[in-house]
């Protein structure tokens, strides 16, 4: 039976992607681990925050104003921070969470100052960063980063490259597609594939092929998804939902790397 906020969550995704209510939709995501969860209550605390934050808006909105009045808000006033010691707790994954703890990961600090700036009337964007999501101001010609991990720090592309090294402990080129902003359900995308790692690493095996089952919700065509799916169902004995979701991986990559130990799973399960 499909969870009532995975219904939520189809739902809210059923439309065009910059209608789709990111907030909305992460709390729905949050409302399957959570099922008393009410969207509404953290919904209206983004409005709260919004509204306190207006407040101290300076009159004249330059860039780089606006976002060291939403900092002195956030991490000064709020104390927000990033979670350096607990980053694998799965709690960091969930907008609720992150909202009551007033700490996360960086795509779910990332989204509650896309959120407040939303309300203000100051429209920021969701920079997929290899290893390190960032935000920006969505200002064409304008390019300067803010890492809501680190308290908001902001950044330059030159910024980025140094970040990237240091994140993969050597020397890393900067590629324009790392700065590129994403989608609404490239954004969602990203949340559920952090929890789905969480969830493999703790061998925590229904959860994590929940998270899978909501990234083909937003992209059904992503064949590693789809075979993932199938790998988790065979751990779990799901025989029949593992054999469709093996046969549809090799219809859509039947030249994969693995395509051989995935025709070999098969073969065991009696459709080789």
């Amino acid at each position: 039976m499909v969870p009532v906020a995975r219904q939520f969550f189809s739902q809210e995704i059923d439309r065009s992607d910059e209608q789709i209510d990111l907030a909305k939709a992460a709390l729905y995501i949050a409302q399957e681990e959570y099922q008393d969860l009410d969207p509404a209550e953290y919904l209206n605390a983004l409005d709260t925050m919004a509204e306190e934050l207006l407040e101290r808006l300076p009159i004249q909105r330059y860039p780089l104003r606006v976002i060291h009045t939403i900092n002195q808000y956030l991490y000064e006033d709020l104390g927000f921070k990033g979670n350096v010691n607990e980053y694998h707790d799965p709690r960091n994954s969930f907008l609720n969470d992150a909202i009551e703890r007033r700490t996360g990961i960086p795509i779910t600090l990332s989204l509650i100052y896309l959120e407040l700036a939303k309300r203000i009337d100051f429209p920021m964007v969701g920079v997929g960063m290899p290893g390190h999501f960032l935000i920006r101001p969505d200002i064409p010609e304008m390019e300067i980063f803010v890492d809501a991990f680190n308290r908001g720090e902001v950044l330059f592309p030159q910024d980025c490259q140094a970040k990237l090294s240091q994140i993969y402990g050597q020397p890393v080129a900067l590629r324009a597609e790392f700065l590129r902003s994403v989608t609404h359900r490239q954004f969602l995308a990203r949340m559920l594939t952090n929890l789905k790692y969480i969830y493999l690493q703790q061998q925590d095996l229904e959860k994590a092929l929940g998270t899978v089952e909501k990234i083909l919700l937003l992209f059904p065509d992503i064949p590693g998804e789809t075979r993932d799916r199938g790998l988790i169902n065979y751990q779990l004995g799901h025989w029949f939902s593992a054999i469709s979701d093996f046969e549809s991986y090799l219809a859509q990559a039947p030249h994969a790397e693995d395509a051989p130990v995935i025709r070999k799973l098969l073969s065991q399960l009696g459709r080789g």
